[in-house]
């Protein structure tokens, strides 16, 4: 008698959660719906603006603090970035703004080839006994230079190669070799 209540209690709790839940995804549902079907209203003063690239494309329309961001409807929607920037046309591929303090170069200044194993003989030369890679690591991030341990790695690599530096043994540890 006992077990059967139970599992009556227990089927109706079961119910009016689902109810409850069916209940509180309606009215979710129903405020997306509501949310998604407004459009931001356009603006007549939008002009066209330099992107950097030397053509102009479409500002974003000014919203103001209370307002709510929302997508144009019946708008095309932009594929996914790839590799090669030359499979899109140019209308068509989206600005990328960055802030000031970026953290990725652009092309223009990107560093020389061969340039973090010059980076790294430097400091193996400074060095007055072998160092490991989280050393040289650490030193690069004192200079400011953000360095992974596969290229740094790679890097030891070419220097050995050019018999600018060794490995000891298995320590990972390595000096600097003048040849």
């Amino acid at each position: 008698m006992a077990e059967t209540a139970l599992t009556e209690l227990q089927n109706q709790i079961e119910a009016i959660r689902r109810d409850a839940f069916a209940e509180g995804y309606a009215a979710a549902m129903k405020t997306v719906h509501e949310l998604t079907a407004r459009s931001v209203p356009l603006q007549t003063g939008n002009a066209a603006a330099p992107n950097g690239n030397g053509r102009a494309e479409d500002q974003t329309p000014q919203l103001q603090p209370h307002q709510i961001p929302q997508s144009e409807p019946n708008k095309a929607a932009v594929p996914l970035r790839t590799s090669n920037p030359r499979r899109r046309s140019p209308a068509k591929r989206p600005t990328v703004r960055r802030a000031a303090t970026g953290t990725r170069r652009s092309r223009r200044h990107r560093a020389k080839r061969g340039a973090n194993a010059q980076m790294i003989q430097e400091i193996l030369k400074k060095a007055p006994r072998a160092v490991r890679q989280a050393d040289i690591r650490n030193a690069l991030q004192r200079k400011g230079v953000s360095l992974s341990f596969p290229s740094i790695r790679h890097a030891l690599g070419q220097l050995e190669a050019r018999r600018a530096a060794r490995q000891i043994g298995k320590t990972n540890t390595w000096p600097y070799s003048a040849a």
